[in-house]
C-alpha cells in the first residue's frame, strides 16, 4: 500500500493519520520516546498494513505477474498500482469525493510539518503541486510517480515502464485489489479498535 491507502487506512484522528503516513520514513521500535501516542499508534497501524499486505497470497498474484521484469521492485509497483485502484474504486469505500478527501489530508499534514521527518518535507511540495492522492486515479499520474520513483532508485529498476503491465493487466489487478482491499481494511480497523 502506498500514501493514499495509508492515510485512508487510519482514523479520523490526525496524529494516527500523521504516524501512519511517515511510517516508512521512521525507523526503531522505541517509538513512545520520539512520538505522540496517536502517532506511534499510526506508524504501528504502518507497520501492521505493511506486513499483512506483503504476505497475503492474493498480493503474491500480483507480484508475480511483475516479478520476471522488475524482480524486487515488484513489490513497490504493486503498492503504488494497489493506489490506483483505491483511486479509481474510491466511492465504493468512501463517501466523501477524493477531491475533497485529498485536499483534507494535505492541509492537516501541512498544518503539522514540524512533525515531519525531514524527507518527508522535502516530498510534500510535489505531492501537493501534482495532486498525487488524486492523480493516482490515471494513467497520466501513474507515469509522473513511477518516473520519479525510477529517477530516485538506485540501481536500473524499470519503474518507468510500469504503467505498461498496468494498462495491459489492469482488470486482473483491480479484480485482486478488490478481493484483498476489504481484508486489510478489517485488519486496520480491528487493530484500530484494540490498540
Amino acid at each position: 500500500m502506498n500514501f493514499l491507502a495509508h492515510l485512508f487506512l487510519s482514523s479520523s484522528d490526525p496524529h494516527v493519520k500523521l504516524g501512519n503516513f511517515i511510517g516508512d520514513f521512521v525507523r526503531g521500535r522505541d517509538l513512545a520516546d520520539r512520538y505522540s501516542i496517536g502517532m506511534a499508534k499510526g506508524i504501528e497501524l504502518h507497520r501492521l498494513i505493511d506486513e499483512f499486505t506483503d504476505r497475503h497470497s492474493i498480493v503474491r498474484q500480483s507480484k508475480e505477474r511483475l516479478r520476471p521484469k522488475y524482480r524486487h521492485y515488484a513489490p513497490v509497483i504493486v503498492d503504488v498500482y494497489y493506489d490506483h485502484f483505491l483511486a479509481i474504486n474510491w466511492q465504493l469505500y468512501c463517501t466523501e469525493p477524493l477531491p475533497v478527501y485529498a485536499q483534507n489530508c494535505y492541509s492537516m499534514i501541512l498544518q503539522n510539518e514540524t512533525l515531519l521527518p525531514e524527507p518527508v518535507k522535502q516530498l510534500m511540495p510535489y505531492m501537493v503541486k501534482q495532486n498525487w492522492l488524486v492523480n493516482y486515479g490515471n494513467l497520466d499520474g501513474m507515469q509522473q510517480v513511477f518516473n520519479g520513483m525510477s529517477r530516485r532508485s538506485k540501481f536500473d529498476s524499470k519503474m518507468n515502464e510500469a504503467v505498461v503491465e498496468l494498462e495491459q493487466h489492469h482488470s486482473a489487478f483491480n479484480e485482486e485489489f478488490l478481493a484483498f482491499f476489504p481484508l486489510l481494511k478489517l485488519e486496520a480497523d480491528n487493530f484500530l479498535l484494540n490498540h
